[in-house]
This record gives C-alpha cells, sequence and structure tokens, in this order.
C-alpha cells in the first residue's frame, strides 16, 4: 500500500489532550488575536505650474487640450524638481511652444519623522498661450506656496508675492485671498485667485495664484483659449503618530501581584472562589472532556 496510517495509543492520547486543554484552557474564555497597528504614513505634493486649458484654432476647427505641468512632486518618496521650462508641441504649425519660463522654478515634497511638507517657489517667470506669441498672459517677480503637517499639530499653509504681477501686459496689485479681474480690449480677460489657501485637522492646501482664462485676440477666432492656470501649489496631508509615542489602547497601570497559592481566607470567605475560578473551572471541563475520550478510545481498542 502505498499509504501508512498510524494510531496513537489511548494513554498518549490522553496524556497529549490533557495538556492541550490546560495550555488551551484560559484562552477558551477570552481569545484575542495581537494587537495590529495601522497608521497613515501622510503624503506631500507640489507643483510649479499646472493647465487645464482648451485651445480652439481656425475657427474652432481644431481643439487642442493643453494639458502641460512643470515639475510635479509627489511624496512619502522625497522628490524635488527644478526644471526652468515646459513646452507643448502641435499648435504653432508644428513648432514647439513655450508655455513658460523661469530663472528659477522649484518643487519639493518631503514626508519623514511624522512631517509632511509641500513647497513651491517660482521666480522672473513667464508664461505664454497659443495666440499671443509676443504678449506674456503672465509675468511673475516671485511666488511661493508652502504646505505643513505635523503629526500632533494644527496643519498650515501659506502663499507669498514678491515683486510685480502682470496680466496681458497690465500690472495689476492683488489682495491675498482675493479675486482680481483684468480685462484688455481685443484681447481677452483672466480672473486671478491669489494666495488661496485650505485647512482641515489633517490637510493643508496653498495655491499662490489661480488664473481662468478667456483669450480671443481680436475676436478673430484664430487661436482661441479657454480653461485654468495653476502656480505654485502644495499640499500635505498629516502622517500617524510614531509608534512610540501612541499608548497601547486597554493599558493600565499594573497592580499588585499577589504570589500564586498565598489567597485570603478573607476573600475565599466573602466570595467562595477568587478571579481564577473561571480558568480554574475551564480546565477541569477541559481535563473532563479529554479523559472521557481516552477512556473511550481505550475500550475501543480492546474490543
Amino acid at each position: 500500500m502505498n499509504g501508512k496510517k498510524f494510531r496513537m495509543p489511548a494513554r498518549r492520547f490522553a496524556t497529549l489532550a490533557t495538556a492541550t486543554a490546560l495550555a488551551a484552557g484560559p484562552a477558551v474564555l477570552g481569545a484575542a488575536g495581537p494587537a495590529q497597528a495601522t497608521g497613515d504614513e501622510g503624503s506631500a505634493s507640489a507643483v510649479v505650474l499646472r493647465t487645464g486649458l482648451d485651445v480652439s484654432l481656425l475657427n474652432k476647427t481644431v481643439n487642442v487640450p493643453l494639458a502641460v505641468s512643470l515639475n510635479e512632486v509627489q511624496a512619502p518618496r522625497s522628490a524635488d524638481k527644478t526644471a526652468l521650462t515646459a513646452q507643448l508641441d502641435g499648435v504653432e504649425g508644428g513648432k514647439p511652444f513655450s508655455v513658460v519660463k523661469a530663472d528659477v522654478a522649484k518643487a519639493s515634497a518631503t514626508v519623514e519623522d511624522g512631517r509632511a511638507e509641500g513647497l513651491t517657489e517660482l521666480a522672473h517667470a513667464k508664461v505664454h498661450v497659443p495666440g499671443l506669441p509676443l504678449l506674456s498672459l503672465i509675468e511673475i517677480g516671485q511666488v511661493t506656496s508652502k504646505a505643513t503637517c505635523v503629526a500632533g499639530e494644527k496643519p498650515t499653509a501659506t502663499s507669498n508675492l514678491l515683486g510685480d504681477i502682470t496680466v496681458l501686459g497690465k500690472k495689476v496689485k492683488l489682495t491675498a485671498g482675493g479675486t482680481t479681474h483684468v480685462q484688455v480690449p481685443g484681447v481677452g480677460e483672466v480672473r486671478l485667485d491669489y494666495s488661496k489657501t485650505e485647512q482641515t485637522s489633517r490637510t493643508a492646501a496653498a495655491t499662490a495664484l489661480e488664473l481662468k482664462v478667456s483669450v480671443n485676440p481680436l475676436k478673430l477666432n484664430v487661436a482661441e483659449v479657454e480653461g485654468t492656470l495653476t502656480l505654485a501649489k502644495a499640499t500635505c496631508e498629516t502622517p500617524a503618530a510614531p509608534e512610540e509615542e501612541a499608548a497601547e489602547p486597554g493599558a493600565e497601570p499594573a497592580g499588585e501581584i499577589e504570589p500564586q497559592g498565598e489567597k485570603s481566607d478573607e476573600n475565599l470567605a466573602e466570595t467562595g472562589g477568587n478571579s481564577m475560578t473561571p480558568y480554574i473551572a475551564g480546565g477541569a471541563l477541559a481535563l473532563l472532556l479529554a479523559g472521557g475520550g481516552a477512556v473511550a478510545l481505550a475500550k475501543r481498542g480492546r474490543s
């Protein structure tokens, strides 16, 4: 025969069952698996420029989505980028079209040691859209955005503007948290929101500039541009607190430990037992069941 079966002697079986019952007796009354801690490691992101524009060429016979991002980074893994230009192909007679040029364009995102932070900086930058090759949509002196989330602290978000802002050739003054409308006859209009910040108990976001653009030079419908453009945005989400700082669930200071076997006669007289009574009862029941099984197995063997 290929297979073999082994029968365990009744006495050995009874001994093993009894030992197993004694070891498992207390767990029968209150089984519980190991505690598992799950925590969010947090996140951060940063982007210098992101466009969501729809470019219509030749009286809307050709539609080209202008979706470009410059120096977009995300963490938990720390990252940073410093590219200074972003180009788009296929909208200027097949020639590369420069959307943005800058002297400084930095984006970084880090998550470490209970801290998540996104940071962007843009300086001396010019942004162009198709149809206006010689006129900048916006020119920026310097803008920065920063979002910081630290475990156990309230998230923060800030944006700063240094230098002048020029939109469609016109210098404008911006108010933090406010909206500015710029209209240029024969060219188009732009709505700017400066220093938009959002904060919750666990997240923060800061956007230096958000533009809603509608450009149609001289209403010629040669290159009509509609959509939004975001400059210098940073976000973060708070990481979970380090495990060593978090208290274990249900942990209580240990009381006095009474040596086993030295029970107070007074407590026994009042209660008729002690805190170990349920475990002893459980062990006795397990022993009874194991002994009965062993006897039955022994009888079966003799028959």
